[in-house]
């Protein structure tokens, strides 16, 4: 079934023809990808973000965050998407894998993020500000 979040057939069409991501694959730090551990990736981001980010996005907008002055309270979806993605890899898809990370290039790390932002912004924001930290601290 087609996604309703975005076009897979323009993605891989931006990634696999205009971009030629599979090229990046002869260099030694992504000798261990081709485009099958790609799409599978993008398989993967794809079934998360329609499952489990997708479905609470208006839910976030009609319930925001809340601060009572000693605890914040979000919807109980935004933790079990959070959870599900922690657990997946892709918090790390992008590191080293002698950090665990997934180690795709940079641009199929981005494309597997256009999902999760594209379903539900609010909450693919909270791992991606991680990322970002995490990213500054190693450099």
């Amino acid at each position: 079934m087609a996604s309703l979040i975005l076009s897979r057939r323009d993605l891989e069409f931006v990634l696999y023809q205009c971009l030629q991501v599979e090229q990046l694959c002869q260099r030694e730090r992504y000798s261990e990808h081709n485009r099958a551990t790609f799409d599978a990736a993008l398989d993967s981001a794809e079934k998360m973000a329609s499952e489990l980010f997708a479905p609470h996005n208006k839910k976030n907008d009609q319930h925001e965050p809340h601060f009572d002055g000693e605890r914040v309270s979000i919807n109980p979806e935004v933790k079990m998407a959070l959870d599900a993605f922690a657990a997946a890899g892709f918090v790390a898809a992008g590191q080293d894998a002698e950090f665990d990370g997934m180690q795709l290039p940079y641009v199929v790390e981005k494309a597997l993020s256009t999902y999760f932002t594209a379903a539900n912004v609010g909450t693919a924001s909270y791992p991606f500000l991680s990322v970002s930290n995490a990213n500054t601290i190693l450099k």
